[in-house]
């Protein structure tokens, strides 16, 4: 089968299409047919080599996250998976972006009717990344939340619940006013540039809890920008790591009794992510909650799709179809 490969670790043109032995399903497996398969942030950070600690060598299959058909069982799987079109997770072990990926049963969902694969896709991780890491937050209803990097599915997910949940609140850090102007749609009340800059961001604006997907060198801005007793979750570190003292930030602001902390889905009960998502996948059904397709491209673009990636053109999921 066709599978697309991280040759090199470092720009999108390490990526290659090769031919790759077709995976077969083992004890408590199911083998699925890709019908579409999402391209996440992470995604990019694991090929340009800076998410170290996981072992990723050259040949690398990327992709967390796909959705297709189940066209094979592994030993003790219900046959009565055969046929589904169902969601599968594949986790940071990758080998989504191919036409056809092994996976345990526990990590597949059964698709509800009249949600697509490629919509499957940008809300399947996305949305309860989004959704346990504003409880991490402690979020409640008349708070004001930051969502730093708002553009991606993570951001826009956590908008929208945001939004939903009550908060008095919701600003996004976006890099144009079209895109904030989109964001408003799902749920944002005040847009920021990427430093933070914009109306109602004067020096006495604070935020209750900020979602951060971005990282990088100004972790330490927005760690000022807390409230007393303000909560910082960050998720992501599409921009890097960030300064190895931003601490001293959260000690200067010791009075006001800051936290910061990261969060990471991993750290979930099976069942409950699995509860929160087919919930999601439903409000998706009942237009409760959104999924934004930035671009559907076939699988040898790959490296196209995290072009736009690292560009910051993407709003919302670039989505591969085999």
């Amino acid at each position: 089968m066709r599978a697309v490969v991280v040759r090199e670790f470092g720009g999108p043109e390490g990526l290659e299409v090769v031919d790759v032995p077709d995976p077969a399903p083992g004890p408590g497996q199911v083998l699925v047919e890709v019908g579409a398969a999402g391209v996440a942030g992470v995604d990019a950070v694991i090929r340009r080599g800076t998410l170290g600690g996981y072992g990723f060598r050259a040949g690398f299959v990327p992709g967390a996250e796909v959705a297709g058909t189940v066209r094979d069982l592994g030993d003790g799987v219900d046959p009565s998976w055969r046929g589904r079109s169902v969601w599968a997770f594949l986790r940071l072990t990758g080998g989504g972006y191919a036409e056809r990926v092994a996976v345990d049963v526990a990590d597949v969902l059964e698709l509800p009717a009249g949600l697509s694969p490629v919509d499957s896709v940008t809300l399947g991780s996305a949305g309860p990344v989004a959704h346990f890491a504003l409880a991490h937050g402690r979020f409640r209803a008349g708070e004001s939340v930051l969502v730093r990097g708002a553009a991606g599915s993570i951001g826009i997910a956590a908008v929208e619940l945001a939004a939903a949940g009550g908060a008095g609140a919701v600003a996004v850090t976006t890099s144009s006013p079209g895109r904030g102007q989109r964001l408003r749609e799902f749920g944002a009340t005040h847009v920021l540039d990427r430093s933070g800059a914009g109306p109602g961001a004067g020096p006495d604006a604070g935020f209750d809890v900020v979602v951060d997907v971005v990282g990088g060198p100004d972790v330490p801005r927005f760690l000022d920008r807390l409230r007393p007793n303000g909560r910082y979750v960050t998720v992501g570190a599409v921009a890097g790591m960030p300064p190895a003292d931003f601490g001293a930030r959260l000690l200067a602001n010791f009075r006001r009794s800051p936290t910061f902390s990261t969060f990471s889905l991993d750290t979930v009960p099976h069942p409950d992510v699995t509860a929160v998502r087919a919930e999601q996948f439903a409000a998706a059904v009942r237009g409760e909650l959104h999924t934004v397709v930035h671009d559907v491209l076939p699988l040898g673009r790959a490296a196209d799709a995290h072009r736009a990636m690292d560009a910051g053109e993407v709003f919302g999921r670039v989505v591969l179809t085999p």
